[in-house]
């Protein structure tokens, strides 16, 4: 038995749903499944009654939540007492666009976490966690730059971007069907321009030159309905409503991943840092990374070697 198992149960207990649990977590729908299904067997019992359209906590379950509420707890308290860690200061955190929806929750047993309200490009939040503006980022980040910077990265989720067409035909695209826009701000769109043009020229995908701004919201849609081919979603649209005249469709052979990193000092001094950092990635699973069928940007340090 595992804490990250216990996590999970709580997660899906909460959510009464293994995909939203899955998406909550940030892992993949299979692994979620076999480490409940895992946790269910070291302990004995069943957890939850689920069927194809209904997930229940069964008696067990419910008489098992809070006691496993307050482990949690008590493993927080403890590994917050071990480290020393009380009255060491706030730890700051930047992100993007994206961040865990209990990221405050994951961190309150080990520090006071400070998320800046000043978001910024991804490589703008790695070069703050450089110079020390900031403790941790979670952004995109290229090995070269983790190595100029001496930096590093955990993972700490993972987007599977999907394709926005004309039509009807919601069955999946092969990525070198697709196309995948590339945003004329270099400033603003620097991570994202480098990993469009590596899709591209590794998956046959065609790379489009777009006007600053064209490559989410309203302008984004546009050049969809221009193009009337599928065009890769960027992953600060990833939770975006679709018009009605649009569709989504899964992109496949390969499917394309965008990762975010928890971004760290390397050799950060700091043990409430450190603490946090740990914190926030133990339990994350990489399981669908590692899919033959999955594409990540050659510069990115989550890719299989």
């Amino acid at each position: 038995m595992e804490l990250r198992q216990l996590r999970y149960f709580v997660a899906v207990a909460e959510e009464l749903s293994f995909a939203r649990a899955a998406e909550r977590l940030r892992i993949a729908g299979p692994s979620l499944s076999q480490q409940i299904m895992a946790l269910e067997r070291d302990l004995g019992t069943r957890l939850f009654d689920r069927d194809r359209r209904t997930v229940t906590l069964t008696p067990a379950g419910s008489l098992l939540l809070p006691r496993t509420r307050a482990l949690l707890g008590q493993a927080d308290d403890l590994r917050r007492t071990a480290t020393g860690l009380s009255g060491t200061g706030p730890v700051r955190l930047g992100y993007v666009n994206w961040r865990p929806p209990d990221l405050e929750q994951r961190a309150a047993g080990i520090a006071q976490l400070l998320v800046d309200p000043w978001v910024l490009p991804s490589h703008a939040q790695a070069a703050r966690v450089a110079d020390s503006s900031i403790d941790l980022a979670i952004c995109w980040v290229p090995a070269q730059t983790l190595a100029d910077d001496e930096l590093e990265a955990r993972l700490l989720g993972a987007d599977r971007l999907f394709a926005i067409s004309t039509g009807t035909d919601v069955g999946p695209v092969r990525a070198a069907e697709t196309t995948v826009l590339i945003d004329a701000d270099e400033t603003s769109w620097s991570s994202w321009n480098r990993w469009a043009l590596a899709m591209a020229e590794e998956t046959g995908a065609t790379a489009l030159r777009v006007s600053e701004g064209g490559v989410t919201g309203e302008a984004f849609f546009d050049h969809v309905r221009r193009l009337r081919r599928p065009v890769i979603n960027n992953p600060k649209s990833q939770t975006a409503p679709v018009p009605a005249d649009l569709v989504t469709r899964p992109v496949h052979r390969p499917a394309p991943y965008w990762t975010w990193s928890l971004v760290a000092r390397r050799g950060e001094p700091r043990p409430v840092v450190v603490a946090v950092l740990e914190a926030l990635t133990r339990t994350v699973d990489r399981l669908c990374l590692d899919d033959p069928q999955a594409w990540l940007s050659p510069e990115d340090p989550h890719r299989p070697v």
